[in-house]
């Protein structure tokens, strides 16, 4: 799921974030016992620079090529079609040296029946953060894990209200974004928070102000 912002860009872009603390891509695949070169299959919700600049690096003379070399990477048409002709709101957000090589590499697959990933991965569209993000419900040991990605991006996110100002139809995410707390207080769904710099999973609680937050995880501890 998304790869993140990555590394191959220079100090005057970076310069312009605040990243929560030093862990790489790598180093955390490391830390599971994963090479990269395992890695058969990448899902990007959607194609801002944070969340899929890490699906690239920079090779030998200066050759922009996937990270992960034996890896099918999924997006979605409709997204694709946005991405690559970008808007001039979201235009900073989609850079082209994270896409061509993508385009060009013919890792790039396009999810289309919804079961490209297995049986045990739903998607939900959603479409006020940008056009036709896909947000990931995986279905492991009797729980449901929904990888939030920008419909909520952290624990701080879950009032309704709670809009970030970076979404492109603010009132179309608040409803989308009703609409899944609904299902997720219905279906007790786990919420992987992707922004969340110290919280992982959580759940959420029925109030009378609506859906809060209920309980906080590490994501192992649920798996």
């Amino acid at each position: 799921m998304d790869t993140g912002i990555g590394d191959k860009q220079g100090e005057d872009f970076f310069k312009h974030y605040y990243l929560h603390g030093d862990a790489t891509l790598e180093g955390s695949l490391k830390n599971i016992g994963v090479h990269p070169d395992e890695i058969t299959d990448v899902l990007l919700t959607h194609l801002h620079f944070d969340h899929v600049g890490g699906a690239i690096i920079r090779g030998s003379h200066d050759m922009l090529l996937p990270r992960f070399k034996n890896a099918t990477y999924w997006s979605n048409e409709k997204h694709w079609n946005w991405a690559i002709h970008p808007n001039d709101r979201e235009k900073a957000s989609f850079l082209s040296e994270n896409l061509i090589p993508l385009e060009t590499s013919q890792q790039l697959k396009f999810i289309k029946t919804g079961n490209e990933l297995g049986d045990n991965i739903q998607f939900l569209m959603v479409n006020g953060h940008t056009e036709s993000q896909m947000i990931p419900m995986i279905t492991y040991k009797g729980k449901t894990i929904v990888f939030m990605a920008d419909l909520i991006p952290s624990i701080g996110h879950i009032p309704i209200p709670y809009i970030p100002s970076y979404d492109t139809r603010p009132l179309l995410s608040l409803d989308e974004k009703k609409s899944f707390l609904d299902d997720a207080l219905a279906n007790e769904y786990y919420l992987f928070m992707q922004h969340d710099p110290i919280h992982e999973v959580c759940t959420v609680k029925s109030t009378p102000k609506g859906a809060r937050l209920a309980e906080t995880y590490d994501l192992k501890a649920i798996v």
